[in-house]
């Protein structure tokens, strides 16, 4: 069951119904509905693996209550790095085990060594990188007495759980989501109507960009041999823009429900193709990863590493950036591509740059000529470093980029490139960059005719409607299988 379905919207109708009509006054009712919901959907979508999200969320709920009670400097430590270890174990086991299995072997191999060992058949479980920093910073802050642990495990249970967010984020903090949790949600009119203009433009980002740009993009992928650069350059901007469109338009759907349930999500994207460079970048995409990341990796390491100076924090910025690049698969590409993001701070951290912000003016329609070449520039390295992201292969990278970078990239790509998508992916930069400054892009309550607002709502929604019934496309999201 994907959130693009109309078995997605008879679930939510229903849950909806129940959750404010039927147990609305009862607190700890509405959460025992939240969390039932959310194992259906779990259930619904990968069956096989709901018994290992219950018994990684009983685990933690009983750790955090043992950790936050031991006070024992030597117990204390032992019941965390059980913790760790239970986390970082589980991932490892499903998500990397045959990465480096693979790995010794093909070592051994390239010295003419055969060893007698083969990778298992592990199937990824649904959500399991999302859930898993969930539960870990959960843990990790509990050591560190920054947050107190849930006494009730409903309401612990949810959090791990909370279906808007379990397959694809946002990565919520125990600190923001257990709270809301814990009191009473009250339905608002005003919040409620803007969680749907934001699933209405998810859905609208999901269908319609998201998935016309994808298979322009697989098509431009599956045949790079035969086609000049000029359509790689096309291949890798549609899988850039689609990759977005994707992954925030299922931010924006999931904030959208948490909103019509009464929860204010993590804010996941801020158009980061307005970024004026990787620093920047990296502030506004996939943003609770990024936080994650940064306050439970880069940060232990820059403090680590603090005596080396600026060879340190390159280091601290390479390493986070690698597991950034690991944590969306067992892949060398992401390896690599999180290491050479890495690389791209270091003329921002040589120049002192990399902490500031620059930010282009509410009020500005256009930018200024610095600002546009920032974020052109920035923007180009995105999307030439997004094909070792996509490649299959580090090699299939390499003769990607022996196309790309050849005298072809200047001639005109023709046939091989829809000329109407490529001007409905520069009309959608072109919307997001109006609305930059705004939470998402449906928030038009300047525009002071109501018939005109609804106008547009009505003219997406049977954009959305017309694509559905003439493709047939309803295509899953593509970070559900990170």
């Amino acid at each position: 069951m994907i959130f693009n379905s109309i078995s997605f919207l008879i679930f939510f109708a229903i849950v909806f119904i129940l959750y404010w009509f039927v147990s609305e006054k009862n607190l700890k009712l509405q959460n025992l509905l939240l969390l039932a919901a959310s194992y259906a959907f779990y259930y619904w979508a990968d069956s096989y693996f709901l018994i290992l999200l219950i018994g990684s969320s009983a685990f933690n709920y009983l750790l955090g209550i043992y950790l936050d009670k031991t006070v024992s400097g030597k117990k204390k430590r032992l019941l965390f790095y059980l913790g760790i270890v239970q986390a970082l174990g589980t991932l490892l086991y499903f998500k990397y085990f045959n990465f480096f299995i693979a790995s010794i072997i093909g070592a051994f191999s390239s010295i003419n060594i055969s060893l007698n060992i083969h990778t298992l058949q592990i199937i990824l479980p649904l959500g399991l990188s999302f859930y898993t920093f969930r539960t870990l910073s959960y843990i990790i802050d509990i050591y560190r007495g920054k947050i107190e642990p849930a006494n009730d495990w409903v309401v612990f249970f949810c959090y791990v759980a909370f279906f808007p967010c379990i397959s694809s984020g946002p990565i919520d903090r125990a600190d923001l989501l257990i709270p809301q949790l814990e009191k009473k949600r009250t339905f608002t009119y005003d919040t409620g109507v803007d969680g749907a203009r934001q699933i209405l433009w998810g859905l609208f980002k999901k269908v319609i960009i998201a998935n016309s740009c994808t298979a322009a993009s697989d098509v431009i992928f599956q045949n790079y041999s035969i086609l000049p650069g000029s359509a790689l350059l096309m291949g890798a901007f549609f899988f850039t823009i689609g990759l977005y469109a994707d992954f925030s338009g299922y931010s924006d759907m999931a904030i959208g429900l948490g909103r019509l349930l009464g929860f204010q999500l993590t804010k996941n994207f801020n158009y980061p193709f307005f970024a004026q460079n990787v620093a920047d970048y990296w502030r506004r995409w996939h943003m609770s990863l990024t936080s994650w990341v940064t306050d439970y990796v880069f940060t232990p390491l820059s403090i680590a590493f603090r005596d080396l100076g600026k060879p340190g924090l390159i280091a601290a910025i390479i390493l986070n950036m690698v597991v950034v690049g690991l944590w969306h698969g067992a892949r060398w590409t992401f390896v690599l591509y999180g290491f050479i993001m890495g690389l791209y701070f270091i003329p921002l951290i040589l120049t002192g740059n990399m902490g500031k912000k620059k930010i282009v003016e509410e009020d500005k329609l256009l930018p200024s000529f610095a600002q546009l070449r920032n974020m052109l520039a920035t923007f180009t390295l995105v999307v030439v470093t997004n094909v070792i992201f996509r490649a299959n292969s580090v090699a299939d990278a390499i003769h990607y980029y022996s196309g790309l970078f050849s005298a072809s990239l200047f001639s005109f790509p023709g046939k091989n490139v829809d000329l109407r998508l490529l001007v409905l992916a520069i009309a959608f930069l072109c919307i997001e960059w109006v609305q930059r400054n705004k939470d998402h892009v449906l928030q038009i309550q300047r525009i002071a005719s109501p018939g005109l607002r609804w106008g547009i709502y009505i003219m997406i929604t049977l954009a959305i409607v017309d694509y559905w019934t003439s493709s047939g496309h309803k295509s899953g999201f593509i970070y559900v299988k990170f």
